[in-house]
This record gives structure tokens, C-alpha cells and sequence, in this order.
């Protein structure tokens, strides 16, 4: 027995397939929201098994981490963050997690209050 080999044991530990539950434990989302992004989402299509059960693979996977950065952290609506992953895909050398960030209409509008905050500072 192999023991402190961690690229082994996660190696040993990796499956092809993975149950709608299984994904939902390791993204933190309910499965009616993956159900609802395979529906708006071409891109997420995971096969079903014999029993009509969703079986998501590794890229799948990667895909819905993807999508739930696009949406919950960067703030894309889904028609953005459809776009976006199109360009990606399109863009094929360019991974999603390598993807340029681009800054989101949130995050000027942050500064934009900063610096009029400062501004009023100066006056008072």
C-alpha cells in the first residue's frame, strides 16, 4: 500500500461518471439548477445511463463550475455567460479559468462611487 502519493490516490479516487447528486455536493448547487442550465446551456448535456439517470464527466463538471463563476461571481446574465463560453469555446487554447477577465458594469460602478466619495471628502 502506497501512502502520501496524493496525485495517486486522487487518480484511484477519480470516476468517469458522476450522479446529479454527486455534482451538487461538489458545487454547492441544487440539482434543479443544473437541470435548468442544461436546458439553457447547449454546451452541458450529460449523458444518461440505462435508467435515465444523469451521468455528468469530469469536463461537464468543469463546465458547471464555469458557468457558476460567469453567474454568481462575475455577475453575467445567462445570455452573457452563454456568449461568453461560445467565445471560449471558440478560443479553444484559451481554457475558461485562463479566460481574460473582463471588468463588469458592478465593479465601475463601485469605483465610480469611490471616487466621488473622495471628492465629497475634499469638499467638506
Amino acid at each position: 500500500m502506497i501512502t502520501g502519493n496524493s496525485k495517486l490516490s486522487s487518480v484511484q479516487n477519480r470516476k468517469t461518471y458522476y450522479s446529479i447528486r454527486e455534482v451538487c455536493a461538489q458545487t454547492g448547487l441544487e440539482p434543479h439548477v443544473l437541470r435548468y442550465w442544461e436546458t439553457e446551456f447547449p454546451q452541458l448535456r450529460p449523458k444518461k445511463n440505462r435508467a435515465g439517470n444523469r451521468a455528468y464527466r469530469e469536463k461537464d463538471i468543469e463546465l458547471i463550475f464555469f458557468i457558476k463563476n460567469l453567474l454568481y461571481e462575475e455577475q453575467y446574465t445567462i445570455a452573457g455567460a452563454k456568449k461568453k463560453i461560445t467565445e471560449s469555446r471558440q478560443n479553444k487554447d484559451i481554457q475558461p479559468s485562463e479566460q481574460p477577465h473582463e471588468p463588469q458594469p458592478q465593479t465601475a460602478n463601485k469605483e465610480t462611487v469611490r471616487l466621488a466619495i473622495d471628492e465629497l471628502k475634499g469638499v467638506l
